[in-house]
């Protein structure tokens, strides 16, 4: 294994997934997904969650070492990314509610 950043990258995306499907429940729960962009914006980061799983979960299953350095980069940056535009969000809820 090139690096095992892998495994810890497809359990903490896994997570961050589950807490993005409950942030968009709990606002359609409450129904104020109307004139909101945190739903969307939650919505498109969960996605990039998922690819970030896909992506790890597909580097640690490889035989082949250079396509497992490429997938946990690909990985790794679906990840930073999801993590950057989670920042956004949560910014965005202070600035909107606070």
């Amino acid at each position: 294994m090139a690096n095992s950043t892998s495994q810890h990258i497809l359990s903490t995306s896994a997570n961050l997934l589950g807490f993005c499907l409950f942030v968009i429940t709990s606002i359609h729960i409450n129904n104020a997904s109307k004139n909101n962009l945190i739903d969307e914006f939650t919505s498109i980061i969960a996605l990039l969650l998922v690819g970030s799983v896909i992506f790890s979960f597909l580097s640690i299953r490889t035989q082949d070492v250079q396509k497992e350095e490429k997938l946990e980069n690909i990985a790794d940056q679906f990840f930073f990314i999801s993590i950057i535009g989670i920042l956004f969000i949560i910014l965005f809820m202070v600035i909107k509610y606070w």
